[in-house]
């Protein structure tokens, strides 16, 4: 598994805590309760490399210091050691991913899907996603190539979401388009 879309960031290790090997992370996942389930995760430097040729880190813990996530990786205890994984990205494979409710999605499997008007009208492709406390919004590249357009990813709005066909339906609010560009 080389290719970047056979993973999924689940946090980015940002500086050592403390002398024990421990690694404060900025948690990249919606459901903060999934990050004590992790046992086995692969890490990747900045420029997308894996870490260890490769080689799995196992998770001995995960835990909240305030609003920020903490992880101890069996075998790395000292400070010297966790310097070393500082800026790098923790990820799981895709297949690991565990599997959501009905009518629940991942954001990174909307990038690409193409986002049509009710009308059939293609809108463009998402490109990727945005969260600023709101709502999601997805980023679309229009068909024509100008500008961008941010769709809020609300049920009112995204009215029709299929992940496995490529496809989203909007019903856009009247000016959404001409806000946008």
């Amino acid at each position: 598994m080389d290719e970047q879309e056979d993973w999924v960031a689940v946090a980015r290790l940002t500086r050592t805590r403390g002398l024990r090997g421990e690694l404060f992370a900025i948690g990249l996942s919606s459901r903060e309760d999934r990050y004590g389930e992790l046992t086995r995760v692969f890490l990747f430097d900045r420029a997308g490399k894996p870490v260890r040729n490769g080689a799995p880190f196992e998770v001995e813990s995960v835990r909240h210091i305030q609003d920020k996530l903490v992880f101890k990786f069996r075998g790395l205890d000292s400070i010297s050691e966790a310097e070393t994984l500082e800026s790098t990205e923790v990820r799981i494979p895709l297949e690991e991913r565990p599997p959501l409710p009905e009518g629940e999605f991942y954001l990174a499997d909307l990038v690409g899907c193409e986002v049509f008007n009710r009308s059939g009208e293609l809108l463009g492709v998402v490109e990727t996603w945005h969260e600023f406390g709101g709502p999601p919004l997805i980023q679309v590249k229009p068909t024509n190539g100008e500008g961008e357009l941010l769709v809020p990813f609300v049920k009112a709005i995204c009215v029709d979401i299929d992940p496995g066909n490529r496809k989203i339906v909007a019903d856009l609010p009247e000016g959404l388009k001409d806000l946008n560009r």
